[in-house]
């Protein structure tokens, strides 16, 4: 009588705990909003209309300059170049930075997050805003994944390529990333923990936390909205960031001028992939930070500007 009273109460135990895994899970995948017209008047920057949504944007310096494209990562907007857009302007650049689709304030279409809708947004994106190619590109982390793309399939649209600590090479992926990766448990630990885990991977990619909570306020306004989860599981099931070798290799043999910085201490993408970049691509320009993390454009700019404005002017 004992053992089947026991058998009872757990057998209701797991099913409590189903159902309010249930009643979690059903909240969090409702309760936030769609990013709208009303929602926009908050951002700052302009907005264009792509064929997969609108995007998020911003354009300085004069029309007649040399135009900088900055590429953000995976999670962070655009505002990740807050300190370097007004150094390239004052360099003479007309610079051009964006939020991928799924992340800031750009739509975030239920489409699949691969390396093709990456290069057509920023394909689109040129084309709609009339900027004449050649461009020079700047992409951070995944954005330098993004760029490499973009440079490999229209190379005779980029002029220069400056790369911080690009994705590209195999690293050690998380427990958590190998999980969310399984269809159907991923959907359900995103909307549980999704906006936590990428707030713990933001404060990695510091090294001085005293920047931090600025920069985690501009973060959360676009977590109000739905549809970020959802961009980054695809993404991070779509894009095979870390499988992107062959890509390298093909730039290397374009002999296109080539910039890479990386931080020492770099907790997220770790500091010895440089050698797997400059493997495939040896005539490119090697810049190390000493001390610096992931964030290099933005805890370092005193460093990476004046570098980065003299490889773009040369």
């Amino acid at each position: 009588m004992v053992k089947q009273s026991l058998k009872s109460t757990m057998w209701l135990l797991a099913i409590m705990v189903l159902l309010a895994l249930a009643v979690s899970y059903l909240y969090a995948t409702t309760a936030k909003p769609e990013l709208d017209e009303q929602a926009r008047q908050e951002a700052p920057g302009r907005f264009i209309s792509l064929s997969k949504g609108i995007v998020h944007y911003e354009i300085a310096g004069p029309a007649s300059a040399p135009t900088v494209v900055l590429v953000h990562g995976l999670a962070t907007p655009y505002f990740i170049w807050d300190h370097n857009i007004e150094a390239l302007v004052d360099a003479g650049f007309r610079v051009l930075r964006y939020d991928h689709y799924g992340r800031g304030f750009s739509d975030r279409p239920d489409v699949v997050y691969d390396r093709d809708l990456y290069d057509q947004q920023l394909l689109e994106l040129l084309q709609t805003l009339d900027i004449k190619p050649p461009v020079h590109l700047v992409g951070e982390s995944m954005g330098g994944a993004v760029a490499a793309i973009f440079t490999d399939r229209h190379p005779d649209m980029v002029a220069k390529l400056a790369l911080m600590a690009p994705a590209g090479f195999p690293v050690e992926e998380s427990l958590t990333i190998r999980l969310v990766k399984i269809p159907l448990l991923g959907e359900f630990l995103m909307a549980l923990f999704g906006d936590k885990a990428v707030l713990a991977g933001v404060k990695d990619a510091f090294v001085h936390p005293e920047k931090l909570a600025a920069f985690e306020e501009k973060f959360k306004v676009p977590l109000r909205y739905a549809g970020f989860q959802r961009a980054i599981l695809s993404t991070l099931r779509h894009l095979h960031m870390n499988s992107l070798s062959e890509t390298y290799y093909r730039l290397g043999k374009q002999q296109k001028p080539v910039l890479l910085f990386w931080g020492r201490n770099d907790r997220v993408l770790p500091f010895a992939n440089n050698e797997k970049v400059k493997e495939a691509i040896p005539h490119l320009e090697f810049q190390e930070i000493d001390g610096a993390g992931h964030n290099l454009g933005y805890e370092f700019p005193y460093i990476v500007n004046p570098i980065l404005r003299e490889f773009l002017s040369q």
